[in-house]
């Protein structure tokens, strides 16, 4: 292997990693805001909806006071 191949592929080995870790970045972002999402429609649900779903309102209400970030 030359000089110039391996500093070219040492080159593009960062980049391949900084792409990856914004694709990774950009994934958790999207699954923090569908889970807002979900939480905001989950606080909206009425007792019977909640029931159909085998969720207590006490639970549903746990769940849609969790910050966006939590699991």
């Amino acid at each position: 292997m030359s000089f110039t191949t391996f500093t070219s592929a040492a080159r593009a080995l960062p980049a391949l990693h900084l792409s990856r870790l914004a694709g990774d970045a950009l994934h958790a972002v999207r699954l923090m805001l569908a889970r807002s999402r979900e939480r905001q429609v989950l606080a909206t649900l009425d007792a019977r909806t909640l029931r159909d779903i085998g969720v207590t309102a006490f639970e549903a209400g746990i769940e849609a006071r969790k910050p966006f970030w939590r699991v």
